[in-house]
This record gives C-alpha cells, sequence and structure tokens, in this order.
C-alpha cells in the first residue's frame, strides 16, 4: 500500500515541480519519474541540512525541492535550439 502512496506523492511532485520548472506538463510517465527520481535527490539534499520530513506534506516538499533541482540539472545539459524562422 505505501508502494502507491509513493508513486501518488511521486507523480503530484513531477507534475509541480513541471510547472515551476517549464511551466507546462510533460505527460504522466515523465512526471512520475522526475518525482520519483526528485524524492530520492530531495531527501538526500535535505538530510544534508539535518531536516528528516515526517508528515505527508514533508514529503511532498522534499520531493518537489528534488524534482526542481532534477530539472534544472537537466535543462544545463538539453538546452533546445531557437526555431529559425523565414
Amino acid at each position: 500500500m505505501y508502494f502507491l502512496w509513493y508513486l501518488l506523492i511521486g507523480l503530484a511532485a513531477g507534475w509541480i515541480a513541471n510547472l515551476i520548472v517549464k511551466g507546462g506538463g510533460s505527460g504522466l510517465v515523465i512526471n512520475l519519474i522526475v518525482g520519483i527520481i526528485g524524492g530520492l535527490l530531495g531527501g538526500w539534499l535535505v538530510s544534508l541540512f539535518g531536516w528528516i520530513p515526517t508528515s505527508t506534506a514533508g514529503t511532498l516538499l522534499t520531493s518537489v525541492i528534488g524534482a526542481v533541482v532534477l530539472l534544472l540539472i537537466v535543462s544545463l545539459f538539453t538546452r533546445r535550439k531557437p526555431v529559425k524562422t523565414v
């Protein structure tokens, strides 16, 4: 049961982070992957500061922080080239 709950939190975190960084959605699967990886990254980052999230809101906030950091890192390496118009 907890696995399903973590998937839902990861999906929500990926969607929120995608809205913060890009301003649009990328799809269900991409948001889920970004949210889950972001949750791991966010958990590691906030543990460096001595904070351990204990509630659902804390877990969601941690996942969103990690997902935003992940999307910012990915955007550094995958810059889109401007489209030339004639």
